[in-house]
């Protein structure tokens, strides 16, 4: 499994835009800048960011996040950018000799990586993801 650049994106971009929120709305511009990410894209991506950014309107104006950032988690994200981040089911033939196989290799191994996905993605917060990069690295203008 791995992340389309969509949703490796839409992370940065909400985690620049906590970051960088707290003195009033940010541009996608400047998201986009800092970011070097096209702001083509982001508006694809803000699009769908409906529920978990507002937009304010007027000369200062640009996003913000809807909720607090320790209420948006990755899960979140994925949910809205790519529909679902769940290994997909295995399912054998009804008619295949291999039906207990598949069912056993279901259970035992898809079933348990999707529960231990949903742990760790539905606990994780942008306002985890701000604290470690503040922690971590520079913030740079």
């Amino acid at each position: 499994m791995s992340f389309s650049k969509k949703t490796r994106y839409g992370l940065i971009s909400l985690i620049d835009l906590a970051v960088n929120s707290q003195n009033g709305p940010v541009s996608l511009g400047s998201i986009a800048k800092r970011n070097g990410i096209s702001q083509q894209f982001l508006e694809q991506i803000f699009a769908a960011f409906r529920r978990v950014v507002r937009s304010v309107k007027g000369p200062q104006g640009g996003y913000q996040l809807a909720k607090s950032a320790a209420e948006v988690t990755v899960a979140d994200v994925l949910q809205v950018l790519e529909g679902t981040y769940h290994l997909d089911n295995q399912v054998a033939q009804p008619n295949s000799e291999y039906v207990g196989i598949a069912d056993t290799i279901q259970r035992l191994v898809i079933d348990k990586v999707n529960h231990e996905l949903d742990e760790i993605l539905e606990n994780l917060t942008i306002s985890q993801l701000v604290l470690y990069y503040s922690e971590h690295y520079d913030r740079q203008e």
